[in-house]
């Protein structure tokens, strides 16, 4: 059985993306001990849980290409400048949401031409199109390498892809999702006009708990959030593997997992697309209609059956366990320790 790896190469976690991770984690905790001291509220809801959602998700995010990075065999000093900029970029664009917070303001779709709006809305503008770019160009440039066993490298790749694709989706929300112009109030009462929004046939939603996705239309942050986190899914469930690999002698060969993680991302691609046209329909996450539970059926299904052939085929083709003939246990069940002897006489 053919085991063979790539060139093993010494893993050395990105620091800089590795320290704002982790500064970006502190920022999260701080913004959920916020909530439960500031009574101020955008729409109902406390100003810090834009911030912790934004803080917590970049924060897993820098963490995890600190950790693709540290595993790249080609280009890694392209992968170290690339990762630098996307942790200098992450650094600005969860200040400016923390910014908004603090002055109890929108971030978001905000209209107003103060100072501190105009900042927070330069940020967005200029530093989300270059993150996707950086995104993209990473998963280029990873495509042609292999990166740790089979199993690691197809998790990279469909990781990358599908954060490439979340990402496309928070330009998709803005040709899609309600343009109107509308007046809401900030945290203190003051009217702040605002442009387009995060839902289709209700710009702003009813939102779920703590996520805010809508809950009376289509919100395209689901797709959005689902692709940008699906490279942690698939590192647990690659590591699940690892971790099962060593009770099942079929799940030790690399092309095994790898097959594995291939129908799992085919799988996870399926229900991210499947929540785009669910939200472009105006229908919201937790209301979907039989179209829509199909296509999630077929999503899983899909999933399902390649693991199921996957590991169907790998037990098949394992190698028999060396068993131990039943007349020559038998035989050494009867020995006792009087009948035993050395081969050599001991002195």
């Amino acid at each position: 059985m053919n085991t063979a790896s790539a060139p093993a190469v010494p893993l050395r976690w990105h620091r800089p993306l590795t320290a704002t991770g982790i500064g970006l984690a502190a920022l999260a905790v701080f913004a959920l001990a916020a909530m439960l001291v500031d009574d101020r509220t955008l729409m109902g809801e406390s100003v810090w849980v834009k911030v912790f959602k934004f803080s917590f998700a970049f924060s897993a995010y820098n963490l995890t290409l600190a950790w693709l990075i540290g595993h790249m065999t080609r280009a890694r000093r392209f992968g170290w400048w690339s990762g630098t900029a996307f942790a200098v970029i992450s650094v600005f664009e969860v200040g400016v949401v923390a910014m908004a917070a603090s002055l109890g303001t929108y971030s978001h779709f905000n209209t107003s031409e103060e100072l501190s709006n105009t900042i927070v809305q330069g940020a967005f503008q200029y530093g989300v199109p270059t993150m996707f770019m950086i995104n993209i160009v990473m998963a280029i440039v990873v495509l042609w390498q292999r990166i740790g066993d089979r199993a690691v490298t197809a998790v990279i790749r469909w990781g990358l892809l599908l954060s490439t694709l979340g990402m496309a989706a928070a330009f998709f929300i803005l040709g899609v999702a309600e343009q109107e112009r509308r007046v809401a109030e900030d945290a203190y009462g003051d009217p702040v006009e605002l442009s387009a929004g995060h839902g289709v046939g209700d710009p702003d939603g009813n939102g779920m708990f703590l996520t805010g996705w809508s809950v009376t239309g289509g919100d395209l942050r689901v797709p959005h959030f689902l692709g940008l986190h699906g490279i942690q899914v698939l590192i647990v469930a690659a590591l699940v593997l690892g971790a099962l690999a060593a009770r099942s002698a079929w799940l030790r060969d690399e092309r095994v997992r790898a097959r594995i993680v291939h129908s799992l991302g085919l799988g996870y691609l399926g229900v991210c697309v499947t929540t785009v046209w669910q939200a472009a329909r105006g229908q919201s996450l937790i209301d979907p209609d039989a179209a829509t539970l199909a296509a999630f059926a077929a999503s899983a299904a899909v999933a399902l059956i390649g693991i199921a052939v996957t590991i169907a085929t790998a037990r098949k083709n394992a190698p028999a366990e060396e068993q131990i003939p039943a007349d020559f246990a038998r035989e050494a069940e009867a020995v006792t320790d009087d009948d035993w002897e050395p081969a050599v006489p001991l002195r």
